[in-house]
């Protein structure tokens, strides 16, 4: 049995959340679809553990950010918390998320963090047995837009775990996947988000940043009446 996490994002009670489910179901293999970077401000707890479980990482759009200096070119947000984590990631921890592969393939199953046309920053929102034809598995597991799925097109099975540390489908509960070789289990899982939220007061940020964790949505869309407190707004 493996399990399947995706889109962290800095989020360390909600990775431990899910972890301990896995761990609780016996499973002794794990993949992270990327996206350990991003949003939240406990980036070293996060990579710490994946590294003590041997969890491989796929390269996710806000790894590479991260691990090459670079803007997300579509959120200020996501830059504010890029530019924190840039300040306090360990070396070694920063060494380890730019080593992340960029695909996974064993087993007739083929990992990715966006898409199988680009990788690190395809939203796959819908899958056809044409879109694949070109590829040689019959499992397909994808994650980036934060969204969990499980499609079966034909003989091409597709998943989205969905995310760890930021769902944005409308439920809070963290996501994730199992898989046992031929049939997909999607899992969601309670966790503390008030830890969540205490640690990113306690770094100096505002609840916008993190009010969309109770509601399962992403930064910016969560209040209409951001301007009217004198808080800058994403645009959704």
């Amino acid at each position: 049995m493996m399990a399947v996490i995706s889109d962290i994002h800095g989020n360390f009670p909600a990775l431990q959340a899910v972890l301990h489910e896995i761990e609780k179901s016996g499973c002794n293999q794990i993949i992270s679809l990327g996206d350990v970077a991003g949003y939240y401000c406990q980036i070293n707890e996060c990579i710490e553990i994946l590294r003590q479980k041997n969890i491989p990482n796929i390269l996710g759009n806000h790894d590479y950010y991260l691990a090459n200096n670079q803007p997300c070119p579509r959120s200020n947000a996501a830059n504010v918390l890029l530019r924190y984590q840039r300040e306090h990631i360990t070396s070694g921890h920063l060494e380890w998320l730019r080593n992340s592969a960029p695909k996974m393939e064993f087993c007739g199953t083929s990992f990715v963090h966006g898409g199988w046309k680009d990788p690190l920053d395809e939203y796959l929102t819908e899958v056809s047995e044409e879109y694949f034809r070109n590829e040689h598995a019959k499992h397909f597991f994808s994650g980036h837009t934060h969204i969990q799925s499980l499609s079966q097109v034909g003989s091409i099975c597709h998943c989205n775990p969905g995310s760890v540390g930021q769902p944005r489908d409308n439920d809070p509960k963290a996501a994730f996947a199992f898989f046992d070789g031929k049939n997909i289990y999607l899992r969601r899982v309670d966790y503390d988000i008030d830890r969540m939220a205490a640690a990113m007061k306690d770094c100096g940020f505002d609840r916008y940043f993190y009010e969309g964790l109770y509601t399962g949505r992403k930064i910016g869309v969560q209040r209409a009446d951001c301007m009217d407190h004198g808080e800058w707004r994403e645009k959704p």
